[in-house]
């Protein structure tokens, strides 16, 4: 592998057909060739084989897409369908078939063989019984699970992680522990736990994660480095090692003052606010983004630069929650005329690029609460936000409640995600009504059912802040009231188990043979959103209370300004 993978793709081998240069491309197809040079082998489109692992088997077929990570040990007679993954320290031996789109944790053990054990010899003197594992399609088997010779795991069946299966195993069954026993079928959603349960779980984890909150924001704090000033000692990184960023500095400070009622330790507070007001562009009203220096940007020109855009959110917020503000009004916004705001909307890549048009509306929005919060009677400002809003009610779909479309390559995360942002920095953030609520929660629940965007290794604290958020604002309507409850107990279920002790919140869940990405470790992001999730999430349950805290800043559930009737 070269130099700029590393060991990556040994370990992530669903990424070396789109990652990897033409060069490693070219080696991995010559040690397919080696392989099936010392057995009968058998390699479907796009398979990978990491060289770390030992592959020595008597007969191996690999179906298309299917990989082989580092550490894994195959021997034996392997037969395995298209979109299998047999992950890092995994062990397939004997007589082993897999069907399509089966998925070996770390450190599994795969065992299609066994010893007699009569008493008239020792054990390593008897003969090997082979009767072999036949393993159906769709099936998930989590990290540290044991399967033994004999068994036949059905088809959709999910195994957990550590079970010790030693008998078969039925279609849609999800077993654990050991021996593996039937917990439920995987078709029959999962009794939700009772809320008082669910209440007490939620103010333990708040305790744990008030304890922590020092900490937390104690390991993204670089003493030795200096500000984006170049002078003052000492910033905000989103995780340790992680590159300059100005956003850090305002989830450092929410962090704080959600949990502990107070700015971080590092500075005072009137210097945390000093940090964050400095190098607004009195023009436009924008902050630039840091260069790779750390250092100060050059002064955006314009209402185009996203990252500029989304320090009206990050940076403004934290500055509310100081007692501070932005220094100057948000020039490029307020020169804008109530043509430029249509031409800015319908100028948006919508059909593209959802989220970040979404994204851009927000900011627009945002913009005009910041400008509407200096200045009440500003008569341009409320033209301005009334021409806007007036757009999105005319623009929404009356069959999705969405402003785009979705597409074939990621289905509605667009749209959705871009609901969520244009939403947020417009209807939410005034208190005004979300046009078409019954469409968008119809339209939430069909993203929730695209397995590409959610569960391990695949949920993000955007897509699932994207989807909770919206069903939060709409929860007024009861539509899908017992769907939404099941969905809020599920994902706080799986939320909490996320929580790194004295680190927090990774961005992206981990995939079930633990992290193997910069997003799936703890950082500041991360544990500010999944923090006002777990929230939103509860509030769905009437259950928020026990948490202790409520959003403040940027995720605030109250709208930010009140627009008089």
């Amino acid at each position: 592998m070269s130099d700029h993978h590393d060991l990556l793709l040994h370990y992530n081998g669903w990424l070396f057909w789109r990652e990897a240069s033409d060069d490693e491309k070219t080696r991995q197809l010559s040690y397919q060739r080696s392989i099936a040079e010392r057995a009968v082998a058998r390699f479907g489109e796009a398979v990978f084989v990491s060289e770390l692992a030992m592959v020595a088997p008597d007969a191996l077929a690999l179906g298309a897409r299917s990989c082989v990570a580092a550490h894994a040990y195959l021997t034996g007679t392997i037969d395995a369908g298209d979109d299998c993954t047999i992950n890092v320290f995994s062990v397939v031996r004997g007589r082993v078939t897999l069907g399509d789109g089966v998925r070996i944790g770390a450190h599994t053990s795969i065992l299609g063989f066994n010893h007699s054990m009569e008493p008239d010899r020792p054990v390593f003197r008897q003969p090997i019984v082979e009767r072999g594992i036949v393993i159906g399609d769709d099936v998930w088997i989590g990290s540290n699970a044991l399967i033994l010779d004999g068994v036949t795991v059905g088809s959709h069946a999910v195994i957990a992680a550590g079970a010790v299966v030693t008998r078969d195993v039925a279609e849609w069954a999800i077993v654990g522990g050991n021996p593996a026993r039937f917990l439920r079928d995987r078709r029959v959603p999962k009794a939700p736990e009772p809320r008082g349960g669910l209440a007490r779980r939620l103010a333990d984890f708040a305790d744990r994660a008030r304890a922590d909150a020092d900490a937390i924001i104690e390991r993204s704090w670089e003493p030795d480095a200096l500000s984006a000033d170049g002078e003052s000692p000492g910033r905000y990184v989103d995780a340790p090692g992680a590159r300059a960023s100005l956003r850090p500095h305002a989830d450092a400070v929410e962090i704080g003052m959600l949990l502990s009622g107070r700015p971080p330790r590092q500075l005072e507070a009137a210097e945390h606010a000093r940090r964050l007001r400095q190098n607004q562009d009195p023009v436009t009203g924008l902050t630039a983004e840091v260069d790779s220096a750390g250092r100060h940007g050059t002064a955006p020109t314009g209402f185009t630069d996203g990252a500029a855009q989304y320090h009206v959110l990050s940076l403004g917020y934290a500055l509310d929650l100081l007692g501070s503000s932005l220094e100057h009004p948000i020039g490029a916004v307020a020169r804008m005329t109530q043509a430029d705001i249509i031409e800015f909307c319908e100028t948006q890549p919508w059909a593209s690029a959802g989220w970040s048009s979404g994204a851009a509306i927000d900011s627009l929005g945002t913009s005009l609460f910041r400008n509407l919060a200096r200045d009440g009677d500003d008569r341009s400002a409320r033209r301005n936000l009334d021409t806007l809003i007036g757009w999105l009610h005319t623009h929404a779909s009356r069959d999705t409640g969405m402003w785009s479309a979705a597409r074939p390559s990621d289905g509605l995360l667009q749209p959705v995600n871009g609901f969520y942002r244009a939403s947020r920095g417009t209807f939410a953030q005034f208190g005004l009504p979300i046009p078409n609520a019954e469409r968008v929660i119809d339209t939430v629940f069909d993203q929730l059912a695209d397995d590409r965007h959610f569960g391990p290794g695949r949920t993000t604290a955007c897509t699932m802040l994207d989807v909770a958020h919206p069903l939060w604002l709409t929860r007024h309507t009861g539509h899908r009231r017992e769907e939404v409850h099941a969905f809020a107990a599920e994902s706080i279920d799986q939320i909490l188990g996320h929580w790194a002790p004295g680190a927090g919140f990774g961005f992206r869940f981990s995939p079930t043979s633990g992290p193997n990405a910069v997003d799936h470790l703890p950082g500041l992001q991360g544990t500010e959103m999944w923090l006002a999730t777990l929230w939103y999430l509860a509030d769905l349950l009437g259950i928020s209370e026990s948490l202790g805290y409520r959003p403040r800043g940027v995720h605030r559930p109250e709208p930010a300004h009140d627009l008089g009737g």
